[in-house]
């Protein structure tokens, strides 16, 4: 079972830029990036919306990625081997942006970083 664990959330003005990372908190032991991961983000008292996905590396060297039309063009998933991480770069952020972001693999969940977009 792995721990996942998000960071690099924060307060940020609107079309500026965050960058968050998800790695799993036995890092050292557990390769994160070979492995499909989602990010998620929830507002309170809405559904918790799917934002991007990349899928697995491990035997293909074809890498896929999604994002919603929320997003798209603007949130960039992929994944940092060397930091052991899989990011999602956010450009252009809005206020609607605001959330907590999570990632996801599989049936595991991390505890969220709170994203906030405003002047």
């Amino acid at each position: 079972q792995v721990q996942l664990v998000e960071s690099g959330g924060g307060l940020v003005q609107p079309g500026r830029s965050l960058r968050l990372s998800c790695t799993a908190s036995e890092s050292s032991e557990f390769a994160l990036p070979y492995y499909p991961i989602g990010w998620f983000r929830q507002v309170p008292g809405k559904e918790r919306e799917g934002i991007a996905c990349i899928s697995s590396s491990i035997g293909s060297s074809d890498e896929k990625t999604y994002n919603p039309d929320s997003v798209k063009g603007r949130f960039t998933i992929s994944r940092d081997y060397a930091k052991n991480t899989v990011d999602l770069q956010m450009n252009s952020l809005k206020p609607e942006d605001t959330a907590v972001y999570y990632c996801t693999l599989g049936t595991e969940w991390g505890q969220g970083t709170q994203v906030t977009v405003s002047s």
